[in-house]
């Protein structure tokens, strides 16, 4: 899929959910060291803290980023450009493709549920047995806690 086609169709919408997922330049694990992760998340929870998204939950695994959000201002484009800019300048390397995927929660999906898929990929991934010790997670959507 070319990135053009990617962007066809694209529509921001304000209070709408998305999920997002953004992969790193060449799938490089640049996630893998803690430090990196971190700094996406806390990346995160500025534009959470500045109102351009409400974040539902995330996880950051070792090569991409799945994010679960509520956008709450400007274009949805705008705010994943802010966060792969910001983010890439703190940790100080280029980090992301250009490119992203986003799917736009329909009314009928289950956020509780499409939040359990997302915090599960470390577990589908083989890096944990339990989802609590895999340290680059959060979920404000769930009601009870992921076994696994």
């Amino acid at each position: 899929m070319t990135y053009n086609n990617l962007r066809k169709g694209r529509f921001s919408q304000i209070g709408a959910a998305y999920h997002i997922t953004a992969v790193t330049l060449n799938r490089q694990p640049y996630f893998g060291a803690l430090s990196n992760g971190r700094e996406v998340v806390r990346q995160l929870m500025k534009l959470q803290d500045e109102g351009w998204a409400e974040t539902l939950c995330y996880v950051v695994m070792p090569d991409h980023l799945h994010w679960l959000m509520v956008l709450r201002k400007g274009a949805l484009s705008e705010v994943v450009r802010l966060l792969k800019g910001r983010s890439a300048r703190a940790i100080g390397q280029a980090i992301w493709q250009p490119i992203y995927h986003d799917h736009a929660v329909r009314k009928e999906e289950d956020l509780q549920s499409m939040a359990r898929y997302i915090i599960a990929n470390p577990l589908r991934a083989n890096l944990v047995e339990h989802i609590g010790d895999y340290p680059l997670w959060d979920a404000v959507c769930l009601e009870e806690g992921l076994s696994g």
